[in-house]
């Protein structure tokens, strides 16, 4: 009973501070502009188990899809045992499940084979980072913080399985022997591999490794779900609203500013009624984390710094200093900074900082030839471009800072409606040369 009650006060707690953790990254993406993306729900369903799910945008690279289906697989189907545990801990009961009889054999048999996995899986994935260290994962916005903390993750994962394989070993053990509260259950195809070296412990010996292993593995995740929010692995979770409200317009059509909009309209009719006073002045483009939208914020809360992005950006591969991945980034980086603002003074107050320029230079959103090569590699739809634009917009229509190629091109454009520098009246005297 003193066990169960202690168990139940540390898995409230850390459903506690999850929510609360959860409760404020919501915050930070609702801080974002409005966006309408309700529409087509049944493509957007399609988009999400097809993409999210179904992980089919991983494949393009069969090797690391493989091993990361593993990963994903895991921690999809062991969350199962993972609600055994939470019941047996409540209850203080032990494998509350065993009475769905061969089904439970086969359901822990092929958790025990997916922990192995996961574990070669985790231990290619280092092996990949840290010694073969693939030129993506060594780029120059994957600093100390962004490198250790995939280690950990990595790290985190293998020791979960050990705990969990160990966990069946003693107990298996305990049921061979008979020991008082351990039913025989379930069938032990890896964990069996362990029980030699466990055969020369005293029952009460193995009782204490089992009740270890089985506090470790439950507190260990806990502690990992209260980490994700910290962490680039919390695109577990996001990748999946993310896909849903994917942008489903085709690659490459550019939104129009409403404010441009009604400008364009007024001039065109200046008998149309103005746009109604706001107490806030209208900003064309985005400066800041506020000026984006929700669902642009909530790109960067998803963001696994993978590098698939930045590994096909013609930009980056020719050296220039744009990278798609530190684009996402910085905007996760900037959001999490305005939160602590917010939290700290109840409401944002100036930090004399923005996206723009502190984080994010003008050369890198020059570099960018708006090919959408980063929306199509990324796993999970992310869109990297719409941020460029957006800020692009606010260079050229706030600061006049466009290259002066641009310049030009714009000029030509208000004065001659084309970008070459001809009178409209001479636009088709190609045509009279037939």
């Amino acid at each position: 009973m003193i066990q169960a009650i202690i168990f139940t006060v540390i898995l409230a707690a850390g459903i506690y501070f999850f929510a609360r953790n959860v409760g404020r990254i919501r915050r930070n993406i609702l801080l974002g502009k409005p966006l309408d993306r309700n529409d087509q729900p049944a493509k957007r369903w399609k988009t999400m188990l097809r993409v999210a799910f179904g992980q089919s945008k991983m494949t393009v690279r069969p090797i690391p899809a493989f091993f990361h289906f593993i990963i994903y697989a895991g921690f999809l189907i062991i969350n199962i045992e993972i609600l055994e545990i939470m019941i047996d801990g409540v209850a203080g009961t032990h494998r509350v499940f065993s009475f769905l009889g061969s089904l439970y054999d086969f359901l822990i048999a092929g958790f025990e084979v997916l922990a192995l996995l996961t574990i070669v899986a985790c231990v290619v994935f280092l092996a990949r980072r840290n010694i073969l260290k693939l030129k993506r994962f060594w780029s120059r916005e994957m600093t100390s913080w962004p490198r250790s903390d995939a280690n950990i993750i990595l790290f985190t994962e293998i020791v979960l399985m050990t705990l969990f394989l160990t966990m069946n070993a003693s107990d298996q053990l305990l049921q061979l022997r008979g020991a008082e509260h351990y039913k025989v259950a379930g069938a032990f195809p890896v964990s069996s591999l362990i029980t030699p070296l466990l055969e020369g412990m005293s029952t009460d010996g193995l009782i204490g490794l089992e009740r270890f292993c089985w506090w470790g593995h439950i507190i260990g995740i806990i502690a990992f779900l209260n980490y994700l929010p910290y962490s680039k692995h919390f695109h577990i979770i996001m990748a999946f609203p993310n896909t849903y409200y994917s942008n489903l317009k085709p690659k490459g059509e550019f939104t129009n500013l409403e404010s441009v909009t009604q400008e364009v309209k007024l001039m065109l009719d200046p008998s149309l009624p103005p746009p109604p006073p706001s107490d806030t002045p209208m900003r064309f483009g985005a400066k800041d984390v506020q000026d984006l939208t929700w669902k642009q914020l909530m790109d960067s809360y998803t963001c696994t710094e993978c590098g698939r992005c930045t590994s096909v950006c013609p930009a980056n591969i020719t050296g220039k200093l744009l990278s798609p991945r530190k684009i996402m980034m910085d905007t996760r980086d900037r959001l999490a900074e305005v939160g602590s603002n917010i939290d700290k003074n109840g409401t944002f107050k100036d930090d004399g900082k923005t996206l723009l320029n502190d984080y994010i230079k003008p050369e890198e959103l020059w570099a960018c030839t708006t090919c959408n090569a980063c929306t199509e590699a990324c796993p999970v739809n992310i869109d990297p471009l719409s941020i460029i634009i957006d800020m692009r917009r606010f260079l050229v229509m706030e600061q006049s800072e466009a290259p002066a190629e641009w310049n030009g091109m714009f000029s030509k454009i208000e004065n001659n409606q084309a970008p070459w520098q001809f009178s409209p009246a001479d636009r088709f005297n190609w045509k009279n040369e037939e």
